[in-house]
């Protein structure tokens, strides 16, 4: 890399992400790292570019028409690599990806698998967590989110499927305790298994028949954030489950789960793989938000009922 180059990439960096060990984070490096080659950087233009206290730091009036700057100097680079990228026609690399735990480790997975296979030049780190995650702070490329996404500029946001949702139960639970044909009949006598993380129940959500949201609770005596553990409660017919529609689909196959009536409306959760704002989108990214967009929809539809 030529001199006048060195230390631009972690000055913008540390510009965007507001810190240092944040700028590190994003770059894959360590803090140290980029505080030295900005340390250089600041000697070679034998000017300062941050203010820094031990609480914060912040631009000097250099600084801020030096980052203007190079923010389009790095941009014109970006362009430049990425018309080189697509020309190549190959993912190339490391992506980085979180996801939900069990919709990775059964679709989503199994997907980057067959993806990996058809690109043997691309590498994937792959996390499993149902727990938010931040880009940034975590070096992540990619995370799949299920749900309304909070509002935010730094985000970029594609829709790869809708997680569906089911009402099923056991057959011996609805011989025990009735079978509900509809909405309203979701009441005592019946219980449920419910999800719930960090204290928080999810509550059962539907579209009645005029296309309204409604909200349902029940009582229950297992909550739990597995779904897994959920769908073999329900299994051994400790009360309804409202589940995903691609867990649940071996046991509505199998008949240990019976869907427990026809919606008048799907309801379900929007999947959608993000990333973070940046000036390009390389080709090896661009591969993977595409494989996804085209082969997990069809994995999520709601299964038939017999």
């Amino acid at each position: 890399m030529s001199q006048r180059l060195q230390g631009i990439e972690e000055f913008v960096a540390a510009v965007e992400a507001g810190s240092f060990a944040l700028a590190a984070q994003r770059l894959h490096v360590t803090r140290s790292a980029v505080a030295k080659s900005i340390a250089r950087l600041e000697a070679r233009l034998d000017t300062r570019l941050f203010l820094r206290t031990t609480r914060s730091q912040s631009l000097t009036e250099e600084g801020h028409g030096y980052y203007e700057r190079c923010r389009r100097v790095l941009a014109e680079l970006d362009a430049a690599e990425a018309v080189t990228d697509v020309a190549r026609s190959t993912a190339t690399g490391l992506v980085r990806l979180s996801m939900p735990a069990m919709l990775g480790r059964l679709k989503v997975g199994p997907l980057l698998l067959a993806l990996a296979r058809r690109h043997p030049q691309l590498s994937l780190e792959l996390a499993f967590s149902d727990r938010r995650v931040d880009l940034v702070e975590e070096g992540l490329d990619l995370a799949i989110r299920s749900g309304e996404l909070a509002d935010t500029s730094e985000l970029i946001a594609r829709p790869v499927g809708v997680q569906w949702m089911v009402l099923c139960a056991a057959p011996a639970y609805l011989a025990e305790r009735g079978h509900p044909r509809g909405i309203d009949a979701l009441q005592t006598p019946h219980e449920a298994v419910l999800y719930a993380r960090d204290g928080q129940v999810s509550t059962w959500r539907f579209h009645d028949g005029e296309g309204r949201l409604v909200d349902v609770t029940l009582p229950s005596r297992l909550r739990c954030d597995s779904a897994e553990v959920l769908l073999e409660a329900a299994v051994g017919g400790m009360g309804l489950v409202r589940l995903p529609a691609w867990l649940a689909a071996d046991a509505l196959a199998a008949g240990t789960l019976v869907r427990v009536f026809e919606e008048p409306r799907p309801f379900g959760f929007e999947l959608n793989v993000i990333r973070s704002r940046s000036r390009y989108l390389p080709f090896k990214t661009r591969v993977v938000i595409d494989w996804l967009a085209e082969h997990l929809p069809p994995l999520l539809a709601v299964p038939r009922s017999p």
